[in-house]
């Protein structure tokens, strides 16, 4: 059997949400620094916003890890959910909550004296609610937008993972790669992770084919962000 046909299909891409694997950049610094700032947050409760790739669920992740927080998707919250004695309360897709169950959430939080923190795609204030006391509520939260990281930071980042795996990528193909992959610091990672695998199964350099072959499911991804 070749090397070819022993090397396997790449798995779905699934991120993993450590700090050590979080990139640290100008566009989400302030977002770091409100996070190890928990007792601070104003009502104890805090909003990140952020696109696509933006880093928010990481950072949201981490939070949760961190302070051993119940974390929720939004998309299935319905009622009240069981409340942890302790940490806190995480909310990824925040905006897309059941109203109502967003709105007792919040109450139930602050009555536990639960600190929350929310991840959504725009500001609290900017979520459409039919309720004027969420409204209210959303409005006073304190929020933090991240950026997407930019072209420079991107490249740094790429030709860093290729460097610290020994990899050697010429910059025409890195260059291919950040046209055509998700801008986000995971997918990169978890990019450099395929390819190296690939190259030493096969015992080759990393090109564009090899890139088109094994990163496929990640190149698809792209323009749906």
């Amino acid at each position: 059997m070749s090397p070819i046909d022993q090397f396997p299909l790449p798995l779905a891409y699934r991120e993993h949400y450590r700090l050590d694997s979080f990139w640290a950049a100008p566009s989400n610094e302030e977002a770091l620094a409100w996070l190890d700032r928990t007792g601070e947050w104003p009502n104890g409760r805090l909003a990140l916003w952020g696109g696509s790739g933006s880093g928010k669920t990481h950072l949201l992740h981490i939070w949760a890890d961190r302070l051993g927080a119940r974390l929720l998707d939004g998309a299935a919250l319905h009622g009240l959910p069981d409340l942890p004695a302790t940490g806190g309360i995480a909310v990824d897709n925040a905006d897309a909550a059941d109203q109502a169950s967003l709105f007792h959430l919040l109450n139930a939080a602050a009555e536990a004296r639960l600190p929350v923190l929310l991840a959504a795609r725009s500001a609290p204030s900017r979520w459409p609610t039919s309720l004027p006391d969420l409204a209210t509520r959303l409005r006073a939260i304190a929020v933090v937008g991240i950026g997407r990281p930019d072209d420079a930071q991107l490249r740094l980042l790429l030709a860093r993972l290729f460097a610290d795996r020994g990899i050697k990528v010429t910059e025409t193909v890195q260059s291919w790669l950040l046209l055509r992959l998700p801008r986000s610091p995971g997918t990169l990672r978890e990019a450099v992770a395929r390819l190296d695998a690939a190259a030493l199964a096969r015992g080759g350099a990393v090109t564009r084919a090899l890139a088109t072959e094994v990163l496929a499911d990640l190149l698809a991804t792209a323009g749906s962000e």
